[in-house]
C-alpha cells in the first residue's frame, strides 16, 4: 500500500477544487459592466450595485474574487479598477478579452448561476444546497449521509490542525455546534484524553454523526444531541462551544442570534471558537477564500468573513479577548473569545 496518512494542510486539494469560479466570475462581471463601472468611477459596494442594477451583498462577493485575480482593488472601502483591467478588461481597451470571455459563459452553467445570484442576491437554482434542511431541522436520510460523507472529506486536515491548538489545554467539556460527522470532536478527543465532547446536530444528522464517532473508537468521551440550533433550547453548562463553517452559511443578522445562544448557553468563562477561512481585512484575498465566499453565494445565505466582521458579531454578543490565529490546517483560522 503507498497510500499516505493524511496531513494537516490539504491546501493545494480546496486551491484546485475552488478554482472553478475565477473564469466565471470575469465573465459575468464582464456581461453586466462591473469592469467599465470600476475603470471610470470609484465607489463603494453600494454604490457599484446600485449603478449596475444587482445586489449589493453578492456583488460584494464577487469583487473580492476579482481582487484576488488581480483585476479590482480597494482602498478605504472604494473600489477601482487595475492596470490589468484597464488595458485587457475595459470594453474600449485596445486588448479587450471580451470575445473569448463572452465564448466561454455560453457554454458554461456556473455563469448563469452567478449572473442570476448577482441580480437577485438569492441562491442559485439548481445549485446543490441544504440550508433550508438544518433551518427546518429535517432531512431526508439519504442527503444527510452525502452531506455528512462531504463535510467528513473536506474537513478531516484542518480538524488533525484543530486538535494541535494549545488553547484546549483547559478546556473539559466542549459541544461542537452543527458538527456534522464528528470529525473535529473526534480528532480532539484523540489530542486530549481529558476532554468529553458532544456533536449537536438535528437528528438525522447526528445520527451519522454516530456512525463516524463509533468507528473512530471514542464513543466513550464523545457523544451527541439532538437539537436544531435555531428553534430549540442549547444544552447549557459546556466550557467551549466549537463551530466550523457555521457562520459563513448565514447572514450576519443570522450569526447575531446563533453568538446570542452561545453566550447564554455556555458556562462564565467559557469560550466560543469559530473556525472559519477568514478574507483579508481589506476582502481582496486570499484567492481561495473568496472563492469559497462565491460557493456560499451559490447555495447559502452567507459568505466568508473578515476577522473584524466575526469579532464586532462576538463582541456585540456579550463576548470578550476576541482573537484569531491561523490553526496550520490550510487556509483556516480560530476566532475565540471568552464569555465575560
Amino acid at each position: 500500500m503507498n497510500a499516505l496518512p493524511a496531513s494537516t494542510d490539504d491546501s493545494a486539494l480546496w486551491d484546485a477544487w475552488l478554482s472553478a469560479y475565477r473564469l466565471p466570475v470575469l465573465t459575468v462581471a464582464d456581461e453586466v459592466g462591473t469592469f467599465r463601472a470600476l475603470a471610470e468611477a470609484l465607489g463603494t459596494t453600494e454604490q457599484l450595485a446600485a449603478g449596475l442594477g444587482v445586489d449589493a451583498r453578492a456583488l460584494g462577493i464577487h469583487l473580492s474574487l476579482i481582487a484576488a485575480m488581480g483585476f479590482a482593488e480597494r482602498r478605504e472601502g472604494r473600489w477601482a479598477a487595475t492596470a490589468e483591467t484597464r488595458r485587457w478588461l475595459h470594453p474600449e481597451a485596445e486588448g479587450y478579452f471580451g470575445p473569448l470571455l463572452a465564448g466561454y459563459r455560453q457554454t458554461n452553467a456556473l455563469h448563469d448561476q452567478l449572473l442570476a445570484t448577482l441580480r437577485t442576491g438569492d441562491k442559485a437554482e439548481g445549485h446543490s444546497s441544504s440550508v433550508e434542511e438544518w433551518e427546518r431541522g429535517a432531512m431526508p436520510a439519504e442527503l444527510a449521509e452525502r452531506v455528512t460523507a462531504l463535510m467528513n472529506a473536506h474537513s478531516r486536515a484542518a480538524a488533525k490542525a484543530v486538535a494541535q491548538q494549545g488553547l484546549f489545554t483547559e478546556v473539559t467539556s466542549l459541544m461542537d455546534v452543527g458538527g456534522g460527522s464528528g470529525i473535529f470532536c473526534i480528532e480532539l478527543a484523540r489530542a486530549w484524553p481529558g476532554l468529553r465532547a458532544t456533536v449537536m446536530e438535528i437528528d438525522v444528522v447526528g445520527q451519522q454523526a454516530a456512525r463516524y464517532i463509533a468507528a473512530a473508537g471514542v464513543a466513550d468521551r464523545v457523544g451527541t444531541a439532538a437539537v436544531n440550533m435555531f428553534t430549540e433550547e442549547w444544552p447549557q453548562g459546556h466550557d467551549a462551544l466549537f463551530f466550523s463553517n457555521v457562520f459563513h452559511d448565514w447572514s450576519e443578522k443570522t450569526n447575531r442570534l446563533l453568538a446570542g445562544k452561545a453566550h447564554a448557553a455556555l458556562a462564565p468563562g467559557g469560550r466560543i471558537l469559530l473556525h472559519e477561512m477568514l478574507l483579508d481585512d481589506d476582502a481582496c484575498g486570499p484567492m481561495t477564500t473568496a472563492a469559497f465566499s462565491v460557493l456560499m453565494l451559490l447555495g447559502t445565505r452567507g459568505r466568508q468573513y473578515t476577522f473584524a466582521e466575526l469579532r464586532y458579531c462576538l463582541e456585540g454578543a456579550g463576548f470578550v479577548d476576541v482573537q484569531a490565529q491561523r490553526t496550520g490546517g490550510g487556509y483556516y483560522s480560530l476566532v475565540s473569545g471568552r464569555k465575560g
